[in-house]
């Protein structure tokens, strides 16, 4: 499956029952102009066999991922964030001047988010269904 994505586009892998997360996927899509991005939650069969390939850690990894299928890279966290963000237009791809930012302090911010992304915006029963206008960005 993994093979299969184009070479043009990046895969964001995220936590599909998370109200944060979802929200992200859709402020991501609505500002994608370029068509860069394809989407599945990290608990598809997409998401899984990317985990297992760079054997990810979900239990320190849950919440996004980048896969980038040109290079076969993965970023984490606050590295995968901003390197989506870059790719959004303005103004969002201001947040590249993060990069300045040594990596071990993004993922502390990164992290103490994720630890209470629920907590704060609380979380889905089941993966999001994306509508059948959305449903070509989505690999499950």
């Amino acid at each position: 499956m993994i093979k299969d994505i184009p070479k043009d586009k990046q895969l964001i892998l995220f936590d599909g029952v998370c109200n944060l997360c979802n929200s992200s996927v859709l402020y991501v899509i609505k500002r994608d102009k370029k068509n860069k991005f394809l989407f599945a939650p990290l608990q598809s069969d997409i998401g899984k066999e990317v985990v297992e390939e760079f054997n990810i850690d979900t239990n320190k990894t849950d919440s996004i991922l980048l896969y980038k299928s040109e290079t076969n890279s993965i970023k984490y966290k606050s590295s995968a964030a901003i390197h989506i963000a870059k790719y959004l237009g303005f103004p969002s791809n201001l947040l590249v001047v993060f990069f300045i930012i040594p990596t071990f302090i993004r993922n502390w911010v990164y992290d103490y988010v994720a630890k209470n992304r629920y907590k704060w915006y609380g979380k889905k029963e089941s993966c999001m269904i994306p509508t059948p206008e959305l449903q070509s960005k989505f690999i499950t």
